[in-house]
C-alpha cells in the first residue's frame, strides 16, 4: 500500500516489554517481532524518521523485584539490561527485513550497541535509519516512559507515539469495564489530575513542560503507525490546554 507523506517527520515510538510477549507469560513472541517489523516496513517509505524506546518487563521488572525486597537501584539496572535484550532482539528483526537500525545505549556496552549521544542519534535518523535507544535513561529511579519523554525532546521528535494493548485512553479499565469512556484527546493536566495510566507523572510532566504531544493507540491494529503517521485519528491524542 501506498503511503502518503508523514504528517509527523520525526516520532519516538514507545514500545513495552510486555508487548513482545504476545500470549506468552515471559519472554519474546518471535511472530510479535515480524509483526512489529511488518508494520515498521509499512511506513518506511513514508520518509518519517523513527526512534523506539523498548522496555523490558518481559524479561524483569525493577519495581516488582525492589518490592520484594531487592534493592531498588541493583533492580533498576537489572531492569536496564533487559530492555538491552529487548532492543537487540528488535535490531535483529527489523534489519531482517531490510532496515538499517542503529542500538544506542545509555549505559556502555560496546560489543553491542553503541553509547548514547544525542548527535549521532540525530545523524542516524537523518540518514533513514531505524534508532532504538536501549537502557532508559541510564539511571535508577526512572522508567522507559520517562526515558521516551526525554529522548523524544532531546532529538526535537514532532510526537510520542504510545503504543498499548489498547486502542487509547479510557476512564478506566475498557477489559474490566465495558462502559468505560474513551477519550479521543485529553490534556496533561487531566491525565495527571485523573490519575490515568498512560506513563508516568515525570514523562506526562516533562512531555508538558516541552509542549510534546503524545499519541496513545492499538499497537495490534493492522496499519496503526501509518494512520497515525499520515495525520488519521487515531487512539488518543495528549495535548496542551
Amino acid at each position: 500500500m501506498k503511503t502518503r507523506k508523514p504528517h509527523f517527520k520525526r516520532v519516538l515510538l514507545k514500545l513495552s516489554g510486555e508487548a513482545l510477549m504476545g500470549d506468552r507469560q515471559f519472554g519474546i513472541d518471535q511472530k510479535v517481532l515480524q509483526y512489529i517489523a511488518g508494520e515498521l516496513k509499512d511506513v518506511r517509505k513514508s520518509g518519517a524518521e523513527i526512534a523506539i524506546v523498548i522496555g523490558g518487563g518481559n524479561i524483569f521488572r525493577g519495581l516488582e523485584a525492589s518490592a520484594e525486597g531487592m534493592e531498588r537501584t541493583t533492580a533498576d539496572y537489572m531492569g536496564m539490561l533487559a530492555t538491552a535484550l529487548n532492543a537487540l532482539a528488535l535490531q535483529n528483526v527489523l534489519e531482517k527485513n531490510g532496515m538499517p537500525t542503529r542500538v544506542l545505549s545509555a549505559i556502555e556496552m560496546r560489543e553491542l550497541a553503541e553509547p548514547y549521544i544525542r548527535r549521532r542519534a540525530v545523524r542516524h535518523l537523518e540518514k533513514g535509519r531505524f534508532v532504538i535507544f536501549a537502557c532508559g535513561t541510564g539511571n535508577p529511579y526512572f522508567t522507559t516512559d520517562t526515558a521516551a519523554a526525554l529522548r523524544a525532546v532531546e532529538i526535537g521528535a514532532d510526537v510520542i507515539l504510545k503504543a498499548t494493548k489498547v486502542e487509547g485512553i479510557y476512564s478506566s479499565d475498557p477489559v474490566k469495564n465495558p462502559l468505560a469512556k474513551k477519550f479521543l484527546d485529553i490534556t496533561y493536566m487531566d491525565v495527571l489530575k485523573k490519575g490515568l495510566k498512560v506513563m508516568d507523572s515525570t514523562a506526562i510532566s516533562l512531555c508538558m513542560d516541552n509542549n510534546l504531544p503524545i499519541m496513545v493507540f492499538g499497537l495490534m491494529k493492522k496499519g496503526n503507525i501509518r494512520r497515525v503517521l499520515e495525520g488519521k485519528k487515531v487512539g488518543t491524542l495528549v495535548k496542551g490546554g
